[in-house]
């Protein structure tokens, strides 16, 4: 296949990820907003109007971080749903015989994965201005921040549907993994308010450098280096996806 056929594959995946998450979208779309409304309601309304963190009042702290998370989660859930759903139709046998490059089977699943994040943390964003006096201080570190931070738990999902055997095997690392480490990356409280040793701990959580440097973005406080934060980010995306095109290439766990 020349460059021209490539790109031909590689949107037409694309355009069939973005149809799926828009034709569902009350699976999809709604139900993150619905949850992120709540959070502002019960954090902004009711808990957080006497709390300051940094000089920020709670709500507009958490506000990065909530969004963060459900960038996260819906990268990471798209595409492990979706990859998953190929394997168990068969389809993705197709794809790996075809003369399509494995490059091309990744970047179209990730890049699905990572429209829906966006769409998502765009719609939580939207939503933060009838609860907060959010601003985005840094857009380019903002964007820097979402869109690496969407690959990274795209390519995590790729690897975890990879290896599944059945569906229950997609929600086990969201529920006992993903979950947990996103509760404790610092979306809720700042990382300086942990004493030792969980402040040390904390450091070693990859969603915590996330999720500071999309507040430094938004508010322009971080508990975090940044060129730090951005350096894990990319390491990440490096590592994962070295890791996922290898399991492409070889098949693992798609091959009959």
């Amino acid at each position: 296949m020349n460059a021209s056929n490539h790109l031909v594959a590689l949107g037409t995946i694309v355009r069939r990820e973005v149809s799926r998450i828009m034709r569902i979208w009350s699976q999809t779309l709604l139900p993150p907003a619905i949850t992120m409304t709540l959070y502002f309601v019960v954090f902004g309304s009711l808990l957080g109007k006497n709390i300051k963190i940094h000089e920020h009042s709670y709500i507009d702290y958490i506000v990065p971080g909530l969004i963060m998370m459900s960038v996260i989660q819906n990268a990471y859930g798209n595409i492990s749903s979706s990859f998953f759903g190929a394997k168990f139709g068969r389809y993705v046998e197709e794809m790996l015989v075809s003369p399509m490059p494995s490059w091309v089977i990744l970047t179209g699943y990730v890049a699905g994965a990572v429209v829906r994040g966006l769409i998502v943390g765009a719609i939580v964003l939207g939503l933060s201005y009838f609860f907060t006096h959010t601003r985005i201080a840094h857009p380019f570190a903002t964007l820097a921040a979402v869109l690496l931070a969407a690959v990274v738990f795209a390519l995590a999902g790729f690897v975890n549907a990879v290896y599944a055997k059945k569906f229950d095997d997609v929600a086990i690392v969201p529920t006992f993994v993903l979950t947990p480490l996103t509760y404790l990356g610092g979306v809720f409280y700042s990382v300086e308010m942990l004493p030792q040793p969980w402040h040390t701990v904390s450091m070693a959580n990859p969603i915590l450098y996330m999720v500071n440097a999309f507040r430094y973005g938004l508010l322009g406080t971080s508990d975090v280096n940044l060129w730090l934060a951005f350096g894990v980010m990319v390491a990440a995306t490096v590592i994962l996806g070295a890791v996922a095109m290898r399991l492409l290439h070889r098949g693992v766990g798609l091959r009959a």
